[in-house]
């Protein structure tokens, strides 16, 4: 009997140790925020009323009634490699003419094809689908591949990689929809299911519950990214971007985005756009072609205990007013520096998320209506939100700069004083790169400076506006590196 009592000692001693030791082990290992998307490529990715308890019947009714909407994706793009030096490795075939075709050791280097998989979700009978933008930016060829086996190719009608949805269409009629429900009305706890392609495998359902609300991950790039995901713990993997994430009724809550990661494959938490940003952004792709997005004109803080203790705050959290925009949407309206912003609309805003994620529901011309605490007085302010060039019109497709867009960068005009320094008479900084043409064509880098584009100058934004304008197929990039007294020179197709 003793000897029996001692094994299971040593088991349970033994248990403790591994449990120990793999504890240990993972905390040395980094967190990696990640989007849902393709495994090999990238390893990215109104509520019915109702009892939200656990279903008797498990979730089958839930997924009868999603799997049909639920599509898997295939993008299709050509991606150029290359030095940045020039010796024609980076050059698109329009310009070989030109330099006798000068490829590395006389070869002539070719295109590669990427392929990435994705998910997307039917919203509407005649064919229009919701994704991910990272699933179908840069894609030349879509192809959707229905829940019944059909195979049909899509069009991209509008994408907005500030809150990561993209907008695409097949041409076919009498499809599944899943209707959009109020994510507003969420509640952490609440069982969901999540429906993708994961890793390939068609038609896959996992479940879990709500863990969170208005998380920011910092994971868009781009200019004005909005982050207030859905967290949830219902398994989300590599292919599953794009995909749906429902409530117990099978309507549609969240397009599952993101993963957090330290392998790339699910590790506990998934991260999902709510619905009714989804809904905002897909009524303006269908009605205008693009993202209509109202500015507050404001900089803003969420506010922390910590905060709260540096400021002297009497509050431990709201949306600080750090300083505003001259001119802008909150300042003609009265807000001040140090105002807390509780309240949009009514609806509570505790974090900076949540305070983006109903602005950025809003569109140039709408009036919003801001509960603030100033100085330990409530105060209720009307503001008229702006455009991006501070006034309130609505965007036409025709006005935005999508070659320039496409590029996938930031840019800063030069001063006369620093052409000079430089030793060129035109010249714009590549201040910021993200994901585009740029990026995904040529290793150029950030900080270089672009001094004609075709043999044309460009000292300005508007400059290479035009110099793109009109332009399909390849266009070559001449430009220095400060520091460098060598001419650089990187090729691009645009379609």
């Amino acid at each position: 009997m003793k000897k029996f009592g001692h094994l299971i000692l040593a088991a349970v001693l033994g248990a403790a140790l591994a449990l120990g030791g793999a504890q240990l082990i993972n905390r040395n290992q980094p967190l990696v925020l990640q989007t849902a998307g393709n495994a090999a490529a990238t390893h990215f990715t109104n509520l019915a009323g109702g009892n939200n308890a656990f279903p008797a019947e498990g979730f089958s009714a839930t997924a009868e009634r999603a799997l049909p909407s639920v599509v898997h994706i295939r993008a299709s793009s050509r991606v150029r490699g290359g030095n940045s030096m020039f010796d024609g490795q980076n050059l698109p075939d329009a310009f070989r003419y030109f330099f006798g075709d000068p490829g590395r050791n006389g070869r002539q280097q070719e295109d590669r094809l990427q392929e990435g998989t994705g998910s997307g979700v039917i919203i509407s009978p005649d064919g229009y689908i919701v994704t991910n933008n990272h699933v179908v930016q840069d894609a030349e060829t879509l192809e959707v591949t229905l829940n019944d086996k059909r195979v049909i190719q899509a069009k991209v009608i509008g994408t907005d990689p500030s809150t990561d949805v993209a907008l695409i269409k097949i041409e076919a009629e009498n499809l599944p929809a899943l209707a959009f429900a109020n994510s507003d009305a969420v509640r952490v706890g609440e069982w969901v299911v999540a429906v993708g392609n994961p890793f390939n495998l068609a038609s896959t359902v996992t479940a879990g519950i709500i863990s969170a609300k208005g998380r920011n991950i910092n994971i868009l790039e781009g200019q004005s990214p909005i982050e207030s995901f859905i967290q949830t713990d219902a398994v989300v993997n590599p292919g599953n971007s794009g995909g749906a994430l429902v409530n117990i009724n099978g309507d549609l809550i969240g397009m599952n985005t993101a993963i957090a990661s330290p392998t790339g494959v699910f590790a506990g938490y998934a991260f999902a756009v709510p619905s009714n940003l989804v809904a905002k952004v897909v009524a303006d792709l269908k009605a205008y072609g693009v993202v209509q997005r109202g500015y507050l004109g404001a900089m803003i803080i969420g506010i922390d205990g910590r905060f709260a203790k540096e400021r002297k705050l009497p509050v431990n959290e709201g949306v600080y007013v750090d300083s505003l925009v001259a001119g802008g949407a909150a300042m003609q309206a009265g807000v001040q520096v140090g105002d807390i912003i509780q309240e949009v609309n009514g609806t509570r805003t505790n974090t900076s998320p949540e305070l983006l994620d109903q602005i950025g529901r809003q569109r140039p011309g709408d009036k919003v209506t801001l509960k603030v605490l100033r100085k330990g007085a409530t105060k209720e302010l009307v503001v008229t939100l702006k455009n991006k060039a501070g006034n309130t019109d609505l965007v036409k497709k025709a006005d935005a700069p999508e070659k320039l867009e496409a590029l996938g960068a930031a840019f800063t005009p030069l001063t006369k004083e620093e052409l000079r320094q430089l030793g060129v008479n035109s010249g714009l900084k590549v201040s910021e790169l993200r994901a585009g043409v740029l990026a995904n064509q040529t290793d150029i880098r950030e900080g270089f400076i672009i001094t004609r584009v075709d043999r044309q100058p460009v000292n300005s934004v508007k400059d290479l506006e035009k110099a793109l304008d009109n332009k399909e197929g390849g266009v070559l990039l001449e430009g220095i590196y400060p520091g460098s007294d060598r001419m650089f020179y990187y090729g691009i197709g645009l379609l």
